[in-house]
């Protein structure tokens, strides 16, 4: 809500971060999209993008009860956000997931999450300080350790990088066939991929889009999203042309 009234939007630093980064023209899919309806979208696109959010996912969706908490819901994003992910994983689709994006592909993966990590015992308060500038909010907050030969490690050029960290919950349980890619020190899981090869999904908890020019790490990650979008229109104009 913005005032009064119900808005659809999306922050500006994702779609720079495409546009500049993955050299990808964004395509806005709007909540009130059905379920059932989103297979003419995905036929347009070559990639799917899954934003972070004020918003968590419904607990309901991994088995569990509301919390006590005052937390944000968006039931439309669950609704919307969920079924685009099945689809985008049956063709194969480009996915790059970041934060609640991370969160909603393990559970569609029949992962689970916690809702508070500050409150699970060994693990750090992941939260960013509202009190400070956005700039101190997105600085590097924790070290991750990176899985030797994933993406992830190969964008980086190392196995260990600092990432910032601005989320309240976190993963759980991993998803079947899913991988774990990154750490944080306190064993958190703050990345993963398909355990599979054939297709491009990586999910991150921090946020690479934030001021991506200027951080090689965050900018390889975004053009490697972006070039697996590029082969996918390649092997599907290959495809559509062939005898």
């Amino acid at each position: 809500m913005i005032g009064p009234h119900p808005f659809q939007s999306v922050g500006e630093k994702y779609l720079r971060a495409l546009r500049e980064a993955a050299d990808v023209e964004p395509l806005i899919v709007p909540g009130l999209v059905p379920a059932g309806e989103i297979d003419p979208w995905l036929d347009r696109v070559d990639g799917v993008f899954l934003t972070g959010s004020h918003s968590n996912l419904e607990p309901h969706h991994y088995g569990a009860s509301k919390g006590d908490d005052d937390f944000l819901f968006d039931p439309l994003r669950d609704q919307l956000s969920l079924a685009v992910i099945r689809a985008a994983l049956q063709r194969r689709l480009p996915l790059f997931a970041v934060c609640r994006g991370l969160q909603e592909v393990n559970v569609v993966c029949g992962g689970t999450l916690l809702q508070r990590v500050h409150e699970q015992p060994g693990h750090f308060d992941h939260r960013e300080d509202l009190n400070q500038p956005l700039d101190q909010q997105y600085a590097p907050a924790h070290k991750v350790r990176l899985r030797p030969g994933s993406l992830l490690a190969l964008a980086a050029a190392k196995e260990e990088v600092e990432v910032n960290s601005l989320h309240g919950q976190g993963i759980d349980r991993l998803g079947d066939g899913l991988q774990a890619d990154a750490w944080a020190e306190d064993g958190l899981i703050e990345a993963f991929s398909l355990a599979h090869a054939g297709q491009y999904c990586v999910a991150v908890q921090w946020h690479p889009e934030w001021k991506v020019a200027e951080n090689p790490f965050y900018l390889a990650l975004f053009e490697q999203f972006g070039a697996a979008c590029r082969q996918f229109a390649a092997n599907r104009l290959a495809n559509s042309s062939s005898p």
